[in-house]
């Protein structure tokens, strides 16, 4: 990873900023996303809108491929996957992806979004990315 370069990559992410979202002080792969009450998505519970949490957690993927690869452009998400564990509160909400299998063209990452404990996770999602455009064909 690069170093600095995933908190450059979420800080370039106008949503990142719309989300209140930043890296973690003294870490390279995880992220926060700052408890606003702009977030709230069910104000009865309170509970965080589902949207805002698949937002985030897509943010921090994106954020550490580009940390890892130092790729100037965005990889584009071609498949996701999220699995809504919990209701996540309105408190600050942490997320950290996972790179699993990273190519010339294709990336999947997994990446997991907790509060108060990692070990309590209140989603989890799993993305695959185009990182480059395919060669235009030949023929």
């Amino acid at each position: 990873m690069i170093p600095g370069g995933f908190e450059a990559a979420l800080a370039g992410i106008p949503y990142a900023r719309f989300l209140g979202a930043e890296a973690l002080t003294g870490s390279d792969d995880v992220a926060v996303m700052r408890a606003s009450g702009h977030l709230i998505g069910n104000p009865l519970l309170p509970a965080l809108h589902g949207g805002a949490v698949a937002g985030f957690m897509e943010l921090t993927a994106i954020a550490a491929l580009m940390a890892t690869s130092g790729r100037a452009h965005r990889p584009k998400p071609i498949d996701v996957s999220i699995a809504y564990l919990r209701s996540g509160r309105p408190v600050d909400t942490f997320a950290r992806a996972q790179i699993r299998k990273a190519g010339r063209r294709i990336a999947y990452v997994h990446v997991l979004a907790w509060q108060d404990d990692e070990a309590a996770p209140i989603a989890e999602m799993s993305v695959h990315f185009q990182l480059a455009e395919a060669a235009p064909d030949q023929s």
